[in-house]
């Protein structure tokens, strides 16, 4: 059965990115955020993301991108959300705000409808367990840039039930995306793996062995990755990475996750990437300028 209507919370950098796919899949969305001016911003951001993506899509290209936007709905009253077939949350990764979201979700919509987390490392077992239908909460990570990632991680919490992971299953497939299914644990595979990698990399800048380029450099030059650490720590936010950092320390009780002084300090100097045109690289018009600690 083809999911129709789905609701977006949080109009970040990602949930502005599954918004984009979803509308532009012909899906009709209900985005919703704390602040009018927050949605605003993410419609133009959306508007932008489609003229974007029309440079490589030929389908993409001879479609009406102002029929496409009119798909999308903003709100900041969850009432808006009774109506959907299937949810994405993509809220800050701090608990108290994720729990109070899923709170508000299990009064308002509907009782056969779907939750997924796209969470960086909170466990879905424990967002299911804040509303009375554990089993219909399921965790799809998507990765950023959302349009331009096929793949999604599924994760499938203790109590996620057969039906809720078909549903995940089936809206991916209608975004045009694969599931890697893997099971519930603090940071799942990938932000278990690349958070380590980018905290590490922030200690070799730290420590003086090598400056940011170089740094990254070696990942995209030696490993063909297409992005270094420090660069893919800037698209992600420096405060989403210590955010994850933190819930993987507590969650895991284990020193290695353990954020860099240099990444906190950071952090509390507003220098957070992309987002506010600085972190380990300077950000202007066109994209990607300068280093730091070269």
């Amino acid at each position: 059965m083809r999911i129709h209507k789905v609701g977006v919370v949080g109009a970040g950098v990602i949930g502005r990115g599954v918004a984009q796919s979803l509308a532009q899949t012909g899906h009709r969305v209900v985005l919703i955020d704390v602040a009018e001016s927050i949605l605003s911003d993410a419609l133009t951001d959306v508007a932008n993301g489609l003229r974007f993506a029309a440079l490589s899509d030929p389908v993409l290209r001879g479609s009406d991108h102002a029929e496409i936007l009119s798909r999308i709905a903003v709100s900041t009253d969850y009432r808006h959300m009774e109506c959907v077939d299937f949810v994405v949350e993509n809220v800050t990764e701090d608990w108290n705000v994720k729990e109070a979201v899923y709170r508000e979700l299990d009064r308002t919509c509907r009782a056969d409808c779907v939750f997924a987390a796209n969470t960086s490392a909170i466990r879905v077992g424990r967002i299911g367990a804040t509303t009375g239908r554990p089993a219909s909460v399921v965790g799809l990570h998507f990765m950023n840039p959302v349009p331009q990632k096929r793949y999604v991680e599924l994760i499938v919490g203790s109590h996620s039930s057969a039906s809720a992971v078909a549903s995940a299953r089936t809206l991916l497939d209608q975004l045009g995306k694969e599931a890697i299914l893997v099971r519930d644990n603090p940071g799942f595979v990938s932000n278990r793996v690349m958070m380590l990698m980018i905290n590490e990399a922030v200690a070799v800048l730290e420590e003086g062995v090598a400056g940011a380029s170089d740094v990254d450099a070696i990942f995209v030059h030696c490993f063909s990755h297409k992005m270094g650490p420090l660069a893919t720590a800037d698209l992600i936010g420096l405060d989403t990475i210590l955010r994850t950092l933190d819930v993987l320390l507590d969650d895991c009780d284990d020193k290695k996750f353990e954020a860099s002084p240099l990444l906190r300090r950071m952090v509390k100097e507003g220098r957070l990437g992309r987002k506010s045109g600085s972190g380990f690289f300077e950000y202007g018009t066109q994209g990607k300028d300068r280093a730091h600690g070269n």
